[in-house]
């Protein structure tokens, strides 16, 4: 089957300035095409992936009453636990398969009260799962980052185009656990189909079935990245902002085959986000009369919170 193209990002860290454009143009392809690319070369070590796996399955694995003392309403509900179900794709009714836990950006205090941020909640159960959050949510951070970047050149703006928009932006890494299915879900996936609301996304533990990306033929694949690779793609904030020059593509989580019921899944997404002052204007480089301008001015936080609303966490 066909599976999403694959990237170093080495290549672009790179002295060589022809490896650093061919990374920019297989990108930028990418993106234009499908939205989907598996990434090498990114900041996270193994031990900080055996280490998130390992901790975030001590907490999954907490008692309920437990995990509810970390579930928050409203908008400090980007911060902490939410529970099995609650969350649903935009027009669909039935919850999505799945509890999960949110890391945000790491600020100091002054920095949370001038951007609207709310803080990171703290595990008392497990302390190592907190530990090691930080770390692998600053190590995608800093791939994003050079993702952006190579996104920036590919759009023929400065390098550093996006650097002021997400260095202190509402990111969220997110644990994911997809419990084993007791009976046959009546309408409910693990993931409904769906498009990421931010920037970009990566993704770890995309390495066996489970995620599928619809493509422009209307056909769904699986998009599975080998051990050394995350997944990233494009989300519909960056969509508007290119006028749909990158796509921002339609994928959700299948459920397994019902031999695989009795099985839990993880994955963990860090979805990048810009600070909410933002604004998703369409650039002006993206607008000709074969594409004119497709989307009305809207900041970054404005758009968080439709969507939010969309999906019921608000």
């Amino acid at each position: 089957m066909p599976n999403i193209p694959s990237v170093d990002l080495n290549n672009f860290l790179s002295d060589d300035q022809s490896l650093k454009q061919e990374f920019v143009n297989k990108l930028g392809k990418a993106y234009q095409d499908i939205g989907f690319v598996a990434l090498k070369g990114h900041f996270l070590k193994d031990s900080d992936i055996e280490n998130i796996y390992k901790y975030i399955k001590v907490f999954f694995d907490l008692p309920d009453e437990v995990k509810c003392k970390y579930e928050l309403d409203g908008f400090a509900g980007q911060r902490g636990y939410t529970s099995f179900g609650k969350e649903h794709a935009k027009g669909k009714k039935h919850g999505d398969l799945k509890e999960f836990w949110h890391f945000g950006q790491y600020l100091d205090d002054s920095e949370y009260s001038k951007l609207g941020y709310p803080k990171n909640l703290i595990v008392d159960e497990v302390p190592e799962f907190n530990q090691i959050g930080k770390t692998v949510y600053q190590s995608l951070e800093k791939t994003a980052i050079y993702v952006l970047r190579a996104i920036s050149l590919f759009l023929d703006l400065e390098e550093d185009h996006f650097d002021k928009f997400v260095q202190k932006g509402n990111s969220i890494l997110r644990p994911i656990h997809y419990p084993p299915i007791k009976s046959k879900p009546l309408g409910a996936e693990r993931a409904a189909a769906h498009g990421d609301i931010n920037l970009i996304t990566l993704l770890m533990g995309a390495h066996g079935r489970g995620l599928q990306v619809l493509t422009n033929d209307g056909e769904w694949i699986d998009a599975i990245a080998e051990k050394d690779e995350i997944v990233i793609n494009v989300g519909d904030m960056l969509s508007r902002y290119t006028n749909n020059k990158l796509k921002s593509t339609i994928h959700k989580v299948i459920n397994p085959p019902k031999e695989l019921w009795k099985k839990s899944r993880y994955s963990i997404p860090f979805f990048l986000h810009p600070v909410g002052t933002m604004k998703l204007n369409v650039l002006d480089s993206c607008v000709d009369d074969q594409n004119p301008k497709k989307y009305d001015d809207i900041t970054a936080h404005e758009f968080l919170i439709q969507r939010l609303k969309d999906i019921g966490v608000l």
